[in-house]
């Protein structure tokens, strides 16, 4: 394939029909915000586990769905955008590397805003965000801006996970665990419409026309969204956490320790996660099975993640969001060692299902936790700080799994790296459980 120079900047028709979509976009904001203003009910009167509760979480699901986009495009538009700009693969792939930073600082940023004004600003930053992201990614004249703007991406869609789990927490008491397991499934459903979406449009239509479709398109779907959940929310900007339940779980730690504690196991848990997750299309392909194959997998084990989610949210109401966490961490380190001794076409199909149904509840479990033993006034805060520690150990796993490729010559010794990741996830975790079950003989 011919290698093109780089496209300039888009000329100015194309400018000026972006600003005027931009107009009309602020215009549907401005409008949005209008009517759920007037119409939104008390939110005085809301009462958790309620019909309204599980309105709201429907609607949130719809925005996590839309949000996740920006973890999805990149990886699409990777092939597409190298050739473009006559760039190495490494570097194409520094756009991820840099949408994963902003996520995951994101998670951090919005969920302190979500604590302190609101999940409906938290948001609406993010949308705001994500839409100019794309549209300076579809502006790009250099791979470099095409890279850092990426960042920018990454933090626009963190809004629309962990704060999202931790807002869905104190919408519901009894039935919280699935609450957020569904939450979080909203980023597993993106992941499973966006990649053949985006695919087609960037064929069809270009990648610099797909991620502008995608910037404004987002931007006002979300909006509208946002608008109905401030409608089912009340009109109030900040929450109230004076009557919220105290934290059900004491393990005599501080809330400092205690996040900490938590983010080591998400590195040790995302390392383990991170391989299958990052390698396993390119194992299929050193296996000969070819790259399709590898990428119906991860399909597969992304559509099992869903079912995990909101099973580990059932789960975590009986037993507990501890007990629920070691569960799937000890079910992930099974299904990674099944990875060690079947390799064939058949097995690696089954084992990418149940590595999937394993370990898509592994994430939500630490914000129930954090709902479970910490202030609810810092649920957000806290949720996005270890979600900021998974997300390193998401991208420390899959960089250093091809470090040990490169050499070894073989993706054995990885697996083994990212079972002892996990073993130091299922200790701290185990360590956690004990301290528990001690408190409550104590008392």
């Amino acid at each position: 394939m011919p290698i093109r120079p780089p496209v300039a900047l888009l000329p100015h028709a194309q400018y000026r029909a972006i600003t005027l979509d931009l107009k009309a976009l602020a215009a549907v904001i401005a409008a949005a915000v209008e009517i759920s203003s007037r119409l939104s009910p008390d939110s005085k009167s809301f009462i958790p586990d309620s019909r309204r509760a599980w309105m709201r979480l429907a609607v949130a699901v719809l925005i996590g769905a839309l949000g996740s986009v920006g973890m999805w495009s990149v990886v699409v538009a990777l092939p597409t955008v190298q050739v473009e700009f006559a760039a190495s693969r490494g570097t194409a792939s520094l756009a991820y590397t840099l949408a994963m930073l902003g996520f995951g600082s994101g998670a951090v940023l919005t969920g302190k805003i979500a604590d302190r004004y609101g999940i409906v600003t938290a948001i609406g930053l993010g949308i705001g965000i994500l839409g100019l992201g794309y549209i300076g990614a579809a502006t790009s004249s250099s791979i470099w801006q095409f890279i850092l703007v990426h960042f920018a991406i990454g933090l626009g869609s963190s809004a629309t996970f962990g704060p999202l789990m931790a807002e869905a927490s104190h919408w519901f008491d009894r039935h919280r665990g699935l609450a957020v397991g569904i939450a979080a499934s909203g980023n597993y459903i993106g992941g499973s419409i966006w990649p053949p979406l985006l695919n087609w449009a960037m064929q069809s239509f270009g990648w610099r026309t797909t991620h502008i479709a995608v910037g404004i398109f987002t931007a006002i779907a979300m909006t509208l969204a946002l608008a109905m959940l401030r409608l089912l929310m009340g009109a109030g900007v900040r929450r109230s956490h004076v009557n919220a339940a105290q934290p059900r779980v004491d393990l005599r730690l501080s809330t400092n320790a205690l996040t900490a504690i938590l983010s080591i196991a998400g590195v040790g848990c995302c390392v383990a996660m991170s391989m299958p997750q990052v390698h396993i299309v390119a194992y299929c392909g050193d296996l000969g099975y070819g790259v399709t194959r590898g990428a119906e997998m991860l399909s597969l084990m992304l559509g099992f993640g869903i079912v995990s989610r909101i099973g580990s949210g059932f789960l975590a109401d009986r037993i507990g969001g501890i007990a629920t966490l070691l569960i799937g961490s000890l079910a992930q380190g099974f299904a990674l060692l099944f990875y060690l001794f079947f390799d064939s076409l058949t097995s690696l199909y089954l084992i990418s299902a149940m590595f999937g149904l394993f370990q898509g509840g592994i994430v939500p479990s630490y914000a129930i936790i954090v709902r479970e033993a910490m202030p609810a006034q810092e649920a957000a805060t806290r949720v996005g700080i270890v979600i900021f520690a998974t997300v390193i150990g998401m991208s420390f796993g899959g960089w250093v799994s091809g470090v040990i490729f490169d050499a070894t010559g073989s993706y054995a010794a990885a697996f083994l790296n990212g079972l002892g990741w996990n073993a130091l996830n299922i200790t701290i975790v185990t360590a956690l459980l004990l301290r528990a079950r001690q408190r409550l003989v104590l008392a």
